[in-house]
């Protein structure tokens, strides 16, 4: 695969770091990124995966864009309320980088069809904002041999990991179950600031790109979060389960889960 001038001149900030170069630069041409959720995590990761050259992103989301979406999230406009926010994301997104192919699934993403959407994609990233869908996705993605990044924001704080089969815990070996309903504020309830869809969903397209192109330390084993309004970032270290009921050594866990969904917690 031979780069052509115009790439070459878009992609020239990559190709010049030496942990990226022109080998790095054709991986990132050549791997497929699925993203679950078009929303305040979502847009972030979208736009800088889309501008870094993943050469085929997958946007899967059911809603359309509303008013309230657009403090947070980027990737829609004032002229994209009412429009599905897969297609909103989609043409934005090739608006940027008409080198990449989108590939839109305006689905709620279910035990039916999570294991189809995701067979066919590198690495995975949880833009999601309930914690039904997240253990969905951590076992989706522990089955099918997957790695991903998990984040969740609310209010002026986000977590952050990644999981990579056979290097570290699942998403399962940290938080077990989902919590009680109502146990949780939702989103209307707990209010998120904007900027913290950014920040993370920033930090989940920087996973996706180390672990593509092979460079750095991965969130594999680690926690991190941040507060906003004390600018800390703290990194804890995730001991795996091993009596994990997904990923331990004889799981309980062998079908997926459609757990009872409740308006939202960690907030896109």
């Amino acid at each position: 695969m031979a780069f052509t001038n115009e790439q070459l001149e878009r992609y020239s900030r990559h190709i010049i770091l030496k942990e990226v170069g022109v080998k790095g630069q054709k991986k990132l041409l050549n791997a497929k990124v699925l993203i679950i959720g078009a929303g305040g995590l979502g847009a972030p990761a979208a736009l800088y995966l889309t501008a870094a050259g993943v050469g085929t992103i997958g946007i899967a989301d059911a809603d359309e864009v509303d008013l309230s979406n657009l403090q947070r999230q980027v990737i829609h406009t004032t002229d994209d309320i009412g429009k599905a926010k897969v297609k909103s994301a989609a043409e934005t997104m090739k608006a940027i980088n008409p080198d990449i192919t989108v590939h839109t699934y305006r689905t709620f993403v279910t035990s039916e069809n999570i294991m189809e959407l995701i067979a066919d994609y590198d690495f995975i990233i949880d833009g999601t904002d309930n914690f039904p869908a997240k253990f969905l996705i951590n076992d989706a993605c522990v089955m099918a041999g997957k790695p991903f990044s998990h984040a969740g924001i609310i209010r002026f704080q986000g977590q952050l990991m990644t999981y990579v089969p056979g290097e570290g815990p699942c998403y399962r070996c940290v938080f077990k179950n989902p919590p009680p309903k109502d146990a949780v504020p939702t989103c209307k309830q707990a209010g998120v600031i904007g900027a913290m869809g950014g920040v993370i969903g920033s930090l989940q397209a920087m996973e996706a790109v180390k672990y593509i192109i092979g460079q750095g330390e991965l969130l594999t084993g680690r926690l991190m979060t941040y507060d906003a309004l004390k600018m800390n970032f703290r990194t804890v270290k995730l001991p795996k389960d091993c009596n994990c009921a997904v990923c331990g050594s004889n799981p309980t866990i062998t079908k997926l889960i459609d757990y009872e969904q409740a308006e939202c917690d960690l907030k896109q």
